[in-house]
């Protein structure tokens, strides 16, 4: 498999892709006019001039578009914008699927004894040397030891102790015969084989020695780096927090799921889907739902999510004039949209907004396109957010089982069933044909399909890239 981008914050080539021309239109910025234009206050007309007020006035000049922008030009700005949380400290099972954010050094040996690291019978390697089943090794057994406190126990030449897997080795003795190499004798045993000297025993600090690193700064948190720790002696850790997602979807068209939506309405799912795949790739996302229409309790309800959040999530369809959400997003601080080269959903925003600078991200308010959108830009910015060194998703080439066609300068990023091929390799089979936004196909997939921008069209038998969509991947 391969990787699609480099580690760290400066992106390389991507293997990302979808769109949605039914998504909304751009916003462009259009020139203030110059106060020397026709008609502007202030402007002095000569008595002389003849007026002809039968003609009709000019248009005004519509503004240049600015160009479409890549997908990664619009990724790079996102990732070199987010911000890393800083560092909070969690009890350790609070911990589990975070990065240490702290040098683990240990104050303890472990083992902190010399212990057993099987059943069997503690002796020296010298007594038990070159015993065969034909000739065995018989040792006197002095006594047991199980796992747990016990005292001082020592044995001399000719000599073995019954001990149990992490049980106290006793003095002089260097190796532990295990069971089944002897006949399991109680007062003697005859060992048929001779281990070397240190077989089956764990010394002190073999595994961690005081004063050395248990764990990393950047290592993920799981079942064994708990158990480390709880053996080190460390209930808490310091981690880099999950963040802090608030997603929120915007639309007079929208129902909450409770409601039977009337004719030309539709029921807010985007709110649901996205906090799943927010929580999904790792963040602590807080579902609002549906924003007001009213703009006092629009702008409050922006505002307090920037207080409240990390990044802010917002999808809908945007309309390009007097659209109250972006009007509200613009009274917050500088929120740019874009015609991005991805389809679906070309229409894409970003921003920093609020008294902190909290990232906004705006996606299309189509479902299918909004979580495309969410793969592409979203997720990679709350995997740096959580520190991971592997911010994309890892993609494989696969076979396409039929034919694939693509719009030119657009990446296309189509829903499909990826799956081993009996050959070898992998297969990829589409569901649809791109232009239907249909959420039970969605569901059914198992993949993305990326077609590049500059390809038009892949024939069947030809390679594409293919990013499973694998759960919490």
């Amino acid at each position: 498999m391969t990787e699609d981008g480099r580690d760290g914050t400066v992106p390389g080539y991507r293997d990302t892709t979808a769109l949605d021309l039914r998504s909304g239109t751009p916003v462009w910025d259009v020139p203030a006019p110059s106060p020397a234009a026709d008609g502007a206050v202030g402007t002095p007309v000569h008595e002389t001039t003849a007026i002809d007020r039968g003609a009709v006035p000019p248009p005004p000049a519509a503004a240049e578009p600015a160009p479409p922008r890549g997908v990664e030009q619009h990724l790079d700005e996102i990732l070199s914008a987010v911000p890393q949380p800083d560092p909070i400290e969690l009890a350790v099972l609070d911990a589990q699927g975070l990065l240490c954010a702290e040098e683990v050094v240990s104050q303890r040996a472990l083992p902190a004894f010399d212990q057993a690291a099987l059943d069997g019978y503690a002796a020296r390697a010298l007594d038990v040397e070159g015993a065969t089943p034909a000739e065995p090794a018989r040792l006197s057994v002095v006594g047991e030891t199980v796992a747990g406190p016990s005292g001082p126990a020592s044995i001399g030449p000719g000599m073995a102790q019954k001990v149990a897997a992490g049980a106290m080795l006793p003095a002089g003795a260097d190796v532990v015969v295990p069971v089944v190499w002897t006949d399991g004798g109680m007062a003697t045993v005859a060992v048929h084989a001779g281990p070397l000297a240190g077989t089956y025993v764990r010394r002190a600090g073999d595994d961690v020695a005081p004063g050395t690193t248990a764990v990393q700064v950047g290592t993920p948190i799981g079942p064994a780096q708990i158990s480390l720790l709880a053996a080190v002696g460390r209930d808490r850790v310091q981690v880099r927090p999950r963040p802090r997602v608030a997603v929120l979807s915007a639309g007079g068209e929208l129902v909450d799921i409770s409601t039977t939506p009337a004719p030309g309405q539709v029921v807010d799912v985007n709110s649901y889907a996205l906090a799943a795949a927010a929580r999904d790739a790792g963040a602590e996302a807080y579902r609002w739902g549906i924003l007001p229409a009213e703009p006092r309790r629009l702008s409050e309800v922006l505002e307090s999510q920037l207080l409240r959040s990390d990044l802010v999530l917002v999808a809908g369809t945007l309309a390009s004039e007097g659209d109250p959400v972006q009007e509200a997003l613009a009274a917050l601080g500088p929120m740019h949209f874009s015609q991005v080269t991805m389809h679906p959903g070309p229409v894409q925003a970003f921003g920093r907004l609020g008294r902190d600078a909290v990232p906004v991200i705006c996606v299309p308010g189509e479902p299918v396109a909004a979580l495309v959108a969410f793969e592409v830009f979203v997720r990679p910015a709350i995997r740096m957010m959580l520190g991971k060194r592997q911010l994309f998703r890892r993609t494989v080439q696969a076979i396409a089982a039929e034919r694939l066609l693509s719009p030119l300068g657009y990446r296309q990023y189509l829903h499909g069933q990826v799956m081993r091929h009996p050959d070898g390799g992998y297969v990829v089979e589409p569901l649809g044909d791109g232009d239907e936004a249909m959420l039970a196909r969605m569901a059914r997939a198992n993949c993305l399909i990326v077609v590049d921008e500059d390809v038009t069209e892949v024939a069947a038998g030809g390679l594409v890239t293919v990013m499973p969509l694998l759960l919490g991947g």
